[in-house]
């Protein structure tokens, strides 16, 4: 098992006693329209994922966050977000349940001021009912495709934080470009993101943001994934018998378990890859890991990341051994 101590301090930008002034009322375009935020939000509710971790970035909690059953504790929260609000010395955020769709009466016994869930898949129905409670800022373009440095600044702007936003992203880009040039071999290497689902193998595309990350680190999405299923979605099932055709320098893989990860490799399909069989394969496994890098939050991305790349380079080096 995978566990790690991060030490979560105020960003360099805050301590440096920067005073950002950003202007209410504000108005935000998105998929459904645009949100005018008449005022600065003091109560913030988050919806979707990563949401809630720039919020606490920025230096404050929201009130009301959603439970976290993949990869959080027994109360569905996350490690890092724990973290980094006890850092904060606030209290935790009320959690609200996903089990039964978007719990509307809960949220607006919270009273928020803002809804920020531009890292989200509500539907227009669901934006039109949570507007009826406060200001909702919904994804920018698809459900579940916005990246993680749109989710800071997005979540930035509507806090009246944008340049401090702007800023975080900043220093987390140099903080991936420093982990990254530990290992300088892979830059260019070609990779594939899979997973076993439904009994067949998931290829996950370019609307996958946790793909677009990895191109962003210096990595290339293999072009064999655009030629074999529809890259409008974020993934897309591809049969067994194919799997030799998922040409690539390495496999990234993501399973709950090791026994997962064994059964999806152990499949006579798999196993007669070229990738399998020369062990280019980083297999991410474990909740925890998996959401720390799926993909990466403002705060998960330094909980995660380092052993992210660190066992993509492995691969990486077993590929160019072959």
């Amino acid at each position: 098992m995978l566990t790690k101590s991060i030490v979560y301090a105020v960003p360099l930008f805050l301590l440096a006693g920067a005073s950002f002034a950003q202007e209410f009322p504000l108005t935000m375009q998105h998929t459904y329209g645009e949100t005018i935020i008449p005022e600065k939000p003091v109560h913030i509710v988050t919806w979707g994922w990563a949401v809630q971790d720039a919020v606490v970035a920025l230096g404050e909690a929201p009130v009301g966050i959603p439970h976290f059953t993949y990869g959080g504790d027994d109360n569905g929260a996350l490690t890092w977000t724990k973290d980094a609000i006890a850092a904060l010395g606030a209290d935790f955020p009320t959690i609200l349940s996903q089990s039964g769709g978007v719990p509307y009466e809960a949220i607006a016994a919270l009273t928020p001021d803002v809804i920020i869930a531009v890292y989200s898949g509500i539907t227009e129905e669901e934006y039109t009912r949570l507007s009826q409670i406060a200001p909702v800022v919904a994804f920018p373009d698809k459900p579940w495709s916005t990246t993680w440095q749109d989710t800071i600044t997005l979540t930035g702007t509507a806090m009246g934080k944008a340049a401090e936003a702007d800023a975080l992203v900043a220093e987390l880009e140099q903080f991936i470009a420093d982990e990254t040039a530990k290992y300088p071999q892979v830059q260019g290497a070609s990779f594939a993101g899979i997973g076993g689902y439904d009994g067949a193998v998931s290829v996950y595309t370019a609307v996958d943001p946790r793909m677009t990350f990895l191109e962003d680190a210096g990595l290339t999405l293999a072009p064999s994934v655009a030629q074999l299923g529809d890259v409008n979605s974020f993934y897309y099932s591809l049969s067994f018998e194919r799997a030799n055709e998922l040409t690539s320098d390495i496999y990234i893989t993501y399973a709950d378990t090791d026994a997962d990860a064994e059964a999806f490799f152990g499949h006579p399909a798999m196993a007669r890859t070229l990738q399998v069989r020369s062990g280019a394969i980083a297999s991410m496994v474990g909740p925890e890991l998996i959401n720390s890098v799926s993909p990466p939050s403002a705060l998960s991305l330094k909980w995660g990341y380092p052993e992210y790349i660190r066992r993509i380079s492995e691969a990486v080096d077993k590929s160019k051994a072959q």
